[in-house]
């Protein structure tokens, strides 16, 4: 698997960016990960390929991102909005070998990762 992440940039605070991650093939989940400088990699969102495309989020980011999947590109998105200076990191994408009943939303469940895209928010 395959995982080719992109859209990354600098933006200012309150600014909006959209994550693109295209996958070679689909594997249930495609999750959104980020490092902050300093900081241990930590989950952002995820969305499940298939049904409904359920999603999940981290408190933090809740209400600003959205995370869409087109399965016919088989790529996943990751709408930011109203971002701020805490919102800097290396943004990485990722995804799970095996199917889970819940969402992944640990780094440990993931086994495919994408090479990362810098978002820098200045204020």
């Amino acid at each position: 698997v395959q995982l080719q992440a992109s859209g990354g940039g600098s933006v200012q605070a309150g600014g909006s960016l959209r994550l693109s991650c295209a996958a070679s093939v689909r594997t249930f989940y495609m999750g959104w990960f980020r490092q902050a400088p300093g900081k241990e990699r930590e989950f952002v969102a995820a969305i499940r390929w298939s049904g409904g495309g359920s999603t999940s989020y981290a408190d933090s980011v809740k209400d600003r991102f959205t995370i869409s999947r087109d399965n016919a590109k088989n790529t996943v998105y990751l709408q930011m909005n109203s971002l701020n200076a805490e919102d800097t990191a290396v943004y990485y994408c990722a995804a799970p070998a095996r199917f889970r009943m819940t969402t992944p939303t640990l780094t440990s469940e993931y086994d495919y990762w994408g090479q990362g895209t810098l978002v820098t928010v200045s204020s």
